[in-house]
């Protein structure tokens, strides 16, 4: 099965046509699948910040507060106690906590192919021949993508992932500051960048790259 993509110029005009590797734009969505394998990325990278102290940990609690007997107050043995206000927590957050799931090479690779597929058959795809700023300017990086949504995607609401094939400082510093934007290396390409963002700019240059490196 032949797919083919239009390529466009900076000004939003077609130029050629590039075929698609099927195996990594025309794959079958499974539902399941991708859901696994988003849960996963994002449990990877949760931070585990939340801590308390437990009574073994807060400070004070060396001496008993009253004797045991005679005071007409409940036995207590330490200031520290969880009900006590300024005592430990009982079952609080801890930062040993371990949220890492893991998931099969072959998994991953297939719901990221599924992610690509999807904006290939939602026309949600542009391919670029070149994408390069001049200079550190937000206006031009804003008049490429104006004119990329005016005439390729007609989109009125912006949401968009430009991936790059190249670290290129002058294009993401020049695009950072665009609502609805995110810039993102080849590199770094991830599931849920592709399902949070509704289009997807990549270079001729990052399809070759991608085709190479999954296709073999």
């Amino acid at each position: 099965m032949s797919l083919k993509i239009k390529v466009y110029n900076q000004a939003a005009e077609p130029v050629k046509d590039l075929a698609l590797e099927p195996k990594i734009f025309a794959v079958e969505p499974n539902l399941e699948l991708l859901h696994q394998a988003l849960v996963t990325q994002t449990a990877n990278s949760r931070q585990v910040l939340a801590h308390t102290k437990d009574r073994s940990e807060v400070s004070g609690g060396g001496r008993k507060p009253w004797k045991q007997k005679g005071t007409g107050r409940a036995r207590a043995g330490s200031n520290r106690s969880p009900i006590w206000i300024g005592g430990g927590v009982t079952f609080g957050p801890r930062s040993e906590r371990n949220f890492k799931k893991k998931i099969n090479q072959k998994m991953k690779q297939k719901a990221l192919f599924m992610a690509l597929s999807d904006k290939v058959k939602t026309n949600s795809l542009v391919v670029l021949d070149n994408f390069t700023i001049a200079e550190f300017k937000t206006k031009k990086f804003n008049e490429v993508l104006s004119a990329i949504e005016k005439k390729v995607l007609e989109s009125n609401r912006r949401n968009i992932l430009v991936i790059n094939d190249k670290k290129d400082e002058k294009l993401k510093y020049s695009g950072r500051n665009l609502t609805g934007v995110k810039i993102i290396n080849l590199e770094n390409i991830n599931l849920a960048d592709l399902l949070a963002h509704k289009n997807l700019l990549l270079t001729e240059e990052a399809i070759s790259v991608l085709t190479k490196r999954y296709n073999k």
